[in-house]
């Protein structure tokens, strides 16, 4: 394989809108040659997931949480039904050509029997009471997840052959492998027979490989198959289709007309946004794509026309500037007050094991003399009372605090403006939002600013006005 080809991932979300997908990707105007030289990763269906395994916001039960939980007679059982009869549905309105259609609807009959076979194995052997399924559920999880990008990817591909591109249905799923190999090996075989100037590989986001894929990267395992692929084959550039522009704001929150398009960025940036759960690329694939010196550009499916935002790992924006505004409306502030922490050491460690126990995801972290604060995302309230409880067994004669706050930043690939902090704080006090705590790293990427819940929307409005469309503005007064 050559540097010639891009490797390019379609979001679920992209790929329930199936014209726009093949109008302004997958086909996009090409023809003959031009059509190759691109390999596809394709997440599944919008929605999909969520039936396959737990709704993604809500946490209503699909196929694995009622299997898991077996508290339903019959549970699963009706909830896989009803994955094969949206996947049914989803065929139905996509296919115009009846063999077509009967060929997808028997390739999801076949693979939900043979979960089904495998499930009901599973339900059998526990009803017995002396077997722990505790290490099958796991692989249960991983065969479920599977099961939404195979339909996906192998829809896809046949749909293209029906408009005369020569696709090719690449399965890491190993739906029926009794050994796994490691991923990298998993792509390696997979795509070595492939030849890309004369076929479209369309793979299966979701990779069955030692290890498990929704084990290790939860919902993110799509973005670790597209980012392996790209290194691995040595990609010219990575690009990921998503439903909207990497943008300046939230549209709906500062309006259409306001936020604009970031155009281009570093992988710093990528970094923060995921670590606020705006994810341009799952942490983890940006890594590797980064350590690689791959681009990626992040494409709106929905604009053809657009080129996207590019991020490299050595980009610096030409001037110092505010590139997005976004932030957390719900966070957790884990305030640990110990006096007599002046000059010891072990209660950070000791705190990070409590939090790591209880599976938290750390935003931000602050400390002074006698206080650390931990900034939590994704913290109901009572698993924030069950930290708070360990942590009291652990050090009673600590002062440990919870409260409900907000966070907004302000992040860009370089930030060194001088100024900028100030001019925040004097926008926020105009907007009436008082800053609790506030966060400015040496390395001028992000600077965090801590408010209550309440006074989210208008920060965040604020914080784009006075940074970013007023920098717009002064930016076109100044080319006039």
């Amino acid at each position: 394989m050559t540097a010639a080809h891009s490797v390019e991932k379609i979001g679920g979300t992209s790929m329930a809108a199936t014209s726009t997908v093949f109008d302004n990707v997958l086909i996009a105007g090409r023809e003959g040659a031009d059509l190759y030289n691109r390999i596809f990763v394709v997440s599944a269906y919008a929605g999909m997931t969520d039936l396959l395994l737990e709704h993604k916001k809500s946490g209503e039960a699909g196929v694995y949480a009622h299997f898991a939980s077996n508290d339903v007679e019959g549970g699963w059982q009706d909830a896989l039904a009803r994955v094969r009869d949206a996947m049914h549905e989803r065929n139905r309105q996509m296919f115009a050509r009846p063999e077509s259609l009967r060929e997808a609807n028997r390739f999801v009959d076949d693979r939900v029997a043979a979960l089904d076979a495998c499930l009901d194995d599973l339900d059998r052997l526990r009803s017995h009471g002396r077997f722990c399924l505790k290490e099958q559920m796991v692989t249960v999880r991983e065969m479920l997840a599977g099961l939404g990008e195979a339909h996906s990817a192998h829809s896809t591909a046949l749909l293209l052959r029906d408009r005369g591109v020569n696709a090719v249905f690449v399965d890491l799923t190993t739906w029926n492998h009794d050994e796994l190999a490691s991923l990298d090996d998993q792509i390696l075989k997979a795509l070595e027979p492939v030849d890309l100037s004369t076929q479209m590989p369309i793979v299966t986001g979701y990779a069955g490989c030692e290890g498990g894929m929704v084990r290790r990267y939860a919902r993110g395992y799509s973005e670790m198959t597209f980012s392996r692929i790209a290194v691995l084959t040595e990609a010219r550039e990575a690009i990921i289709h998503k439903e909207f522009h990497l943008s300046s704001a939230d549209p709906r929150l500062v309006g259409t007309g306001k936020a604009c398009k970031i155009g281009r960025t570093n992988y710093d940036v990528a970094d923060q946004l995921a670590n606020l759960g705006m994810e341009a690329i799952h942490p983890r694939a940006g890594r590797g794509l980064r350590q690689s010196e791959i681009p990626l550009r992040v494409r709106n499916t929905f604009d053809r026309e657009d080129e996207g935002t590019l991020i490299r790992g050595n980009y610096v924006s030409d001037k110092p500037r505010v590139e997005i505004v976004t932030g957390l409306q719900t966070v957790q502030a884990l305030q640990f007050f110990e006096q007599d922490m002046v000059g010891e050491k072990g209660y950070d460690a000791a705190i990070l094991e409590t939090l790591t126990k209880h599976g938290a995801w750390i935003v931000s972290k602050s400390s002074n003399a006698n206080t650390i604060t931990h900034y939590l995302s994704g913290i109901g309230a009572a698993k924030m009372e069950r930290i708070v409880t360990d942590l009291e067994r652990a050090y009673p004669g600590a002062v440990i605090t919870s409260q409900p706050v907000a966070m907004v930043s302000a992040i860009g690939s370089d930030l060194s403006e001088p100024g900028l902090v100030p001019h925040a704080l004097s926008a926020l006090m105009d907007a009436e939002v008082d800053v609790l705590a506030m966060q400015h790293q040496i390395r001028n990427v992000d600077v965090q600013f801590i408010i209550n819940s309440h006074d989210f929307d208008n920060a965040v409005r604020a914080l784009h006005e006075a940074l970013v469309e007023d920098a717009g503005r002064l930016g076109q007064r100044a080319a006039a």
